[in-house]
């Protein structure tokens, strides 16, 4: 049984000018320790998908689905206290953008403790004790005197590290990473990326990894979902989308790396002609 499994997700949002179809009924699943990638350009639909899952989207979202699926619950129908016992604890998220997503107005340690006090029965010293433990898991230094800090006093490598120690606060059994090395500088992307690994194996996490960087892809997943415009494109081993992609989109957006440009100009995704149906085999 998948961790998480999800057939033909739909998410349409409400406009001005009617509604706008963000994710194209979109299937996959992830296992127990295993990376699955979810890339693609811009406004694929990638952390939308995700968010759905997550609950998270605003009202002015419909989410269908013929099955969602967790540890063969179905989440898509439960009542938003049900759902709530799960998102945190079972299933956990890190955002993009973690200056701009943890609260400015309450300390790291407090954020993290946050997520102890929500979903476990530890006393505060108990919480304390974990958040610190938390902290020296994810690279922070210092982490006693961290817990007091405002997220305006950290770097953005440290901020990062802290919502991943919110995150995995509580041992999630699927971690879902969201461009979690967006605006980072190439040396503080490596050591997130490293961190991530680590703890995945570690904890024995399923993980989704939403990028639209190629270089991760190859080095952390195991799978790899493509998406573009709402849609599921491909699906395939890793090994076998870099060496062998069978659709047209997928083989664009691989030539449009920087290094397989040619000439002075870059190529970019737009340069090439492609189909743009949708990918119809069944998540694997």
């Amino acid at each position: 049984m998948a961790l998480l499994e999800i057939k033909n997700l739909t998410v349409e949002f409400e406009t001005a000018t009617g509604k706008l179809r963000a994710v194209d009924r979109v299937s996959l699943a992830v296992d127990e320790r295993e990376v699955l990638a979810i890339v693609g350009e811009s406004g694929s639909g990638k952390s939308v998908s995700m968010l759905a899952v997550m609950g998270l989207l605003p009202w002015t979202a419909t989410v269908t689905a013929d099955a969602m699926t967790f540890q063969g619950r179905d989440i898509l129908n439960l009542s938003p206290k049900q759902r709530r016992q799960i998102i945190g604890r079972d299933i956990a998220m890190i955002f993009q953008e973690p200056v701009a997503s943890l609260n400015p107005c309450f300390t790291a340690g407090f954020q993290v403790e946050e997520a102890l006090k929500i979903h476990t029965d530890l006393d505060r010293a108990a919480r304390r004790k974990r958040a610190i433990e938390l902290f020296e898991a994810v690279g922070i230094p210092d982490p006693e005197e961290r817990l007091g800090h405002f997220p305006h006093q950290m770097s953005g490598g440290q901020s990062q590290r802290v919502m991943i120690a919110m995150a995995i606060a509580c041992n999630p059994k699927l971690l879902i990473a969201d461009e979690p090395t967006t605006a980072l500088d190439v040396t503080i992307q490596k050591q997130i990326l490293d961190l991530l690994m680590k703890l995945q194996a570690e904890q024995g996490m399923g993980m989704i990894m939403i990028t639209h960087d190629m270089g991760v892809v190859a080095e952390t997943a195991d799978r790899v979902i493509v998406q573009y415009m709402g849609r599921k494109m491909e699906e395939a081993d890793v090994l076998s989308l870099f060496e062998k992609p069978k659709n047209a989109y997928t083989k664009a957006l691989l030539s449009a790396l920087p290094e397989n440009a040619t000439g002075d100009r870059l190529p970019t995704v737009s340069d090439f002609a492609f189909d743009e149906a949708p990918y119809t085999g069944a998540a694997q």
